[in-house]
């Protein structure tokens, strides 16, 4: 009984010990997100209005853009992965890596061959084991971005949209990260970034409803040139894009690390209970048999005693 005891007293040690820990993480990533979540609400305004100027400098003209015009049979696209450096965050990077997947085979199932970057350790380990191609990776800086980041990782990207197929380039550009929606829900989401989606910009729609019948009416006069405008424009867009995905997948990677270790916490306290009791039976049981084991010796004793008497 007395080595039984002793186990158990080691293994409420170990899990005490793991408790220890894994509050500490639970408490860490919990005063992260709050950073994170300023973040993200910071950099969504500018990221949409971004969008919208980009958006109404295409539809004012009729300049035909490589980031903005839709190839007549695009035969490659480029996926951008976000997952995360480090682990214990429950399913975060598994998700993601999930939703990927099911981009990617649709993608393939349109016909278009899919070329793959990846952010994150997690990813690069993932399809590093299963040995499948990847163009290009980024490490290191997944749990707290800058905007230096988003920018060297839209670099290649536009470089690539900007080539022609036939030379290494791509038609389409998405991006698969986990979008922030609050501390309990994180979903993966898949975007496509370019080439961009054209919507008629509120601006021109209000002067379409208030020009005259037959009356042609330029809304925008772009210095140097509508190309001009957009090839200064779309990088920032692409870049802005990135690191608002960058910010919501790190939000996303400390709830989800702060709910994995609440949960482990929890379940480390309930283990702790579970084996205090088994020790305390154990610890009885053992005070049982010393009892029952001097009762049985004073009793043999006793009858020893007499019958040395007689």
């Amino acid at each position: 009984m007395g080595a039984q005891l002793r186990v158990y007293k080691r293994r409420i040690k170990s899990v005490t010990a793991t408790k220890k820990i894994t509050k500490a993480m639970e408490m860490i990533a919990a005063s992260r997100i709050v950073k994170a979540q300023r973040q993200v609400a910071a950099s969504t305004p500018y990221a949409s209005e971004l969008t919208r100027a980009v958006t109404a400098v295409a539809t004012g003209s009729t300049t035909r853009h490589a980031l903005t015009t839709e190839a007549e049979n695009p035969v490659r696209a480029a996926v951008l992965l976000v997952t995360s450096d480090r682990g214990l965050a429950g399913g975060y990077s598994s998700n993601a890596i999930k939703a990927a997947e099911v981009l990617t085979e649709r993608l393939r199932a349109e016909g278009k061959d899919v070329v793959t970057y990846i952010v994150g350790r997690k990813g690069v380990a993932y399809y590093g084991f299963r040995e499948r191609p990847v163009a290009e990776s980024w490490t290191g800086f997944t749990d707290s971005p800058t905007y230096a980041d988003a920018k060297r990782i839209a670099g290649p990207l536009i470089e690539a949209v900007q080539l022609d197929t036939a030379e290494g380039g791509v038609d389409e550009l998405h991006i698969v990260f986990t979008e922030f929606a609050s501390m309990m829900t994180q979903t993966p989401v898949d975007n496509r970034l370019l080439p961009l989606s054209l919507e008629k910009a509120p601006v021109e729609q209000e002067a379409a409803e208030t020009a005259t019948p037959g009356r042609l009416m330029p809304l925008f006069d772009f210095e140097p040139s509508a190309e001009g405008v957009l090839d200064a424009l779309l990088p920032r867009y692409v870049e802005s894009r990135i690191y608002n995905a960058l910010l919501q997948a790190a939000a996303s990677e400390h709830a989800a690390r702060r709910r994995a270790m609440k949960s482990a916490t929890d379940n480390a306290e309930e283990l702790i209970k579970s084996l205090s009791r088994l020790a305390n039976a154990a610890r009885q049981a053992e005070i049982t048999q010393e009892i029952s084991e001097i009762v049985g010796g004073a009793s043999a004793l006793a009858d020893a005693t007499a019958g040395s008497d007689n």
